[in-house]
């Protein structure tokens, strides 16, 4: 399974981006547990927001509840993450991840990873 992550760049404060994840290989992505990360400079990678198999469960954590917004397209093999009122706290490098399992997604202990895309928020 190969993971892609697209979507990060430079945005300020208030502005909003989607950062979009596609799934490739011999998978049925649809018997996945899909899940973002981050991990800012100098700071350990943090568990962000998940979704389950069919869409209809999500997770997130306390700093992306109310802004962010996960969802997947499995017919497209795609997972998304909607971030709205973005604050220069959320700059990182956000990595998608995806394993059968949503606890092992939500531990971050996913087996496979995205290589990440840069999200910068400008004050």
């Amino acid at each position: 399974v190969q993971l892609q992550a697209s979507g990060g760049g430079l945005v300020q404060a208030g502005d909003s981006l989607r950062l979009s994840c596609a799934f490739s290989g011999r998978t049925i992505i649809s018997r996945y547990s899909l899940g973002w990360f981050r991990q800012a400079p100098g700071k350990e990678r943090e568990f962000v927001a998940a979704v389950s198999q069919t869409g209809s469960n999500t997770d997130y954590a306390d700093s992306a509840k109310g802004r962010f917004t996960i969802s997947r397209d499995n017919a497209k093999n795609t997972v998304y993450l909607q971030m709205n009122s973005l604050k220069a706290g959320d700059t990182a490098v956000y990595y998608c991840a995806l394993d059968q399992e949503a606890s092992r997604v939500i531990s971050g202990a996913s087996r496979y990873w995205g290589q990440g895309t840069l999200v910068t928020v400008s004050s």
